[in-house]
C-alpha cells in the first residue's frame, strides 16, 4: 500500500515540477532554497575541496536546460559502507533527534540539534580551517613546527642503502617478529575473503541533483555488495536510518540516468533545515555563504545514511 501511495506522490510531484518555473532570484537567506546557478556554484566549491566528487552529464536525452550540459549533477563512486544501521541502533538516541514526527513524510532527524548554537559550532569544527563565509584562516603553529622538523631531517646524512644491503642486514630475520597464524581451512587454494578475516564492505555510488520543484539539492544512492553486484532494495534499506526507510528515503527513477530505480532522500525538509542553520549563524554574528550549501547539506543528510562514509569535507583545509 505504501508503494502505491509513494508512486502516486511521485507522479503528482513530477507534474508539479514540470509546471514549476525555474527559480531566477536568490532566496537562499530568506527561505533556504537556491537557484540552479547557485547549485552550480556550490557544486564547483564541493568539487574543488573534495575531488572525490565530480560533475557529470548523464543521459543526453535527460539534459535539464536550466543547468550547464556538463554540470547536470554531482557524483562520487565506491563510497564504503562497513556495517548495517542495526549495528548502530544502541547509539541512535544519543546521536539523533526526530523532529516533526507526525509529519506525513516521516519527519526529519536532526543529528546536530540545529536549533542551538552548538549545532552550528559542530559544523564549523568539521569544516577544519575554513570559516562558514569561506575566508581563509591564518596558518597554524603545527604547520610551522612540521616545516622546522623537515629542515632538521634534511641536515642529517643519508643512509648508504647499497652498503646496508651488502652487509646482509636485509636478509636477516627478526626473531622478535611474530608469524601470522594461518587456519587450516585457509591454507587451501581459493579461500574466500571472509574466511581470511577481510571485512566484507558494501559500496555506494552517490549523486546530487538539483530538484526544480523543491529548489534544493537532492541525494541519490545505489549500492553494491563486496563482489560489485547491485544490492536489492531490501539490502539497501538495511543501510538507511530505520526512522526514514520507505518514508524520507524512497526508491525512485533518477532524473538524469536510465536504469533501475535508485534510493533517494526526499528533499521536502532540506530548505527548512538550511534556513534554521542560516538563522543560527546570523544570530551569532556570522554569515553563511551560498557556496557552502552542499558542504552543509552533506552533513545533515548523514543522519539518514549514518553508515555510508561519504563525508570527507571535514578533512580539507585551505
Amino acid at each position: 500500500m505504501a508503494g502505491i501511495i509513494n508512486s502516486f506522490k511521485q507522479t503528482a510531484i513530477g507534474v508539479a515540477e514540470y509546471l514549476t518555473p525555474v527559480l531566477k532570484e536568490s532566496k537562499f537567506k530568506e527561505t533556504g532554497v537556491i537557484t540552479p546557478e547557485e547549485f552550480v556554484a556550490a557544486g564547483d566549491h564541493l568539487v574543488h575541496h573534495c575531488p572525490t566528487w565530480q560533475w557529470s552529464t548523464g543521459d543526453e536525452t535527460k539534459i535539464k536546460p536550466y543547468l550547464p550540459k556538463d554540470k547536470q549533477f554531482l557524483i562520487t563512486r565506491n563510497v564504503p559502507c562497513y556495517k548495517r544501521v542495526k549495528q548502530m541502533d544502541t547509539h541512535q538516541e544519543e546521536q539523533e533527534k526526530v523532529i516533526e514526527e507526525e509529519d506525513e513524510d516521516g519527519g526529519w532527524v536532526d543529528t546536530h540539534h540545529y536549533s542551538t548554537d552548538s549545532g552550528v559550532n559542530s559544523i564549523q569544527d568539521d569544516m577544519g580551517d575554513m570559516n562558514l563565509d569561506g575566508k581563509e584562516k591564518g596558518a597554524s603553529s603545527n604547520t610551522i613546527t612540521k616545516k622546522d622538523d623537515d629542515d632538521e631531517d634534511d641536515d642529517e646524512e643519508a643512509e648508504d642503502m647499497e652498503a646496508f644491503e651488502e652487509s646482509g642486514m636485509l636478509e636477516e630475520q627478526d626473531e622478535a617478529a611474530m608469524a601470522a597464524p594461518v587456519k587450516k581451512d585457509q591454507q587451501t587454494e581459493g579461500a574466500s575473503a571472509s574466511d581470511c578475516g577481510i571485512i566484507q564492505t558494501r559500496t555506494y555510488d552517490l549523486n546530487i541533483t538539483y530538484d526544480k520543484y523543491y529548489q534544493t539539492p537532492r541525494l541519490w544512492l545505489f549500492g553494491y555488495d563486496e563482489n560489485r553486484k547491485p544490492l536489492t532494495v531490501d539490502q539497501m534499506y538495511d543501510d538507511f536510518s530505520q526512522d526514514h526507510a520507505k518514508k524520507t528515503v524512497t526508491m525512485e527513477a533518477h532524473p538524469n540516468l536510465p536504469g533501475p530505480p535508485m534510493a533517494s532522500v526526499h528533499p521536502c525538509r532540506h530548505a527548512d533545515v538550511m534556513k534554521k542553520i542560516i538563522q543560527t549563524v546570523a544570530e551569532g554574528g556570522g554569515e553563511l555563504g551560498v557556496h557552502m550549501y552542499l558542504m552543509i547539506f552533506l552533513k545533515f543528510v548523514q543522519a539518514v545514511i549514518p553508515t555510508i562514509e561519504y563525508d570527507y569535507t571535514r578533512h580539507f583545509t585551505m
